[in-house]
């Protein structure tokens, strides 16, 4: 029943995902909806750094981003509060649609609480399920995502992505840490120096 249950909410999951309007290119070259790839990247990393995980774990953190297009920044007030207002919401917003999906495939009450928890961000560094995902999206964003987003700040000087990298350093578990400088994760190149010099 558990695996059944799985496999259809990985296929209810990347449906939902599938509708993103918004689209990107992979390493290969291959265009995506945007939410689709990064769940699906997600879903890759937890593999490498945690292969052991449970099912809850793993639909957890294809969970994290789901349908993030449908609460848009924007609908919120463009200063720190309306920020802070538009991620409290996100993650109800995320745990609640993959709590659904997960429901419609079987899952028991249990689990669906677990996941709520999880992905809505609850007591990170007390929740083990809160931190593997926590864990699992730095690590994303490390190896597919940091290199971007520094192209797209070229105003940010040395102490900032200093600050910035220690800030995604704080949230990790040390077994995440272990993992990031074990090799196994490819780290971006132009960045390395600056990683290594900030997690020293």
């Amino acid at each position: 029943m558990t695996q059944q249950a799985f496999e259809q909410s990985v296929t209810l999951m990347d449906a939902a995902n599938s509708e993103d309007p918004n689209t990107v290119t992979d390493e290969a070259g291959k265009e995506w909806p945007k939410e689709l790839l990064y769940s699906h990247r997600m879903a890759d990393m937890i593999e490498r750094y945690k292969p052991e995980a449970d099912h809850v774990n793993q639909l957890a953190v294809r969970g994290q981003h789901i349908q993030r297009w449908k609460s848009p920044r924007d609908a919120y007030p463009m200063d720190r509060k309306g920020y802070h207002q538009w991620r409290t919401k996100l993650y109800t917003f995320h745990a609640d649609t993959t709590a659904d999906l997960m429901a419609k495939a079987g899952f028991d009450e249990e689990s669906l609480e677990r996941v709520r928890k999880a992905v809505g961000k609850k007591a990170i560094k007390k929740n083990e399920d809160t931190q593997l995902l926590e864990d699992v999206a730095s690590l994303v964003f490390i190896e597919h995502y940091m290199l971007a987003f520094a192209e797209k700040h070229p105003e940010y000087d040395e102490e900032k992505w200093i600050d910035i990298i220690r800030k995604t350093w704080k949230k990790m578990s040390s077994d995440a840490h272990d993992f990031a400088l074990s090799g196994d994760l490819k780290l971006p190149e132009p960045l390395i120096p600056l990683i290594e010099k900030s997690v020293a």
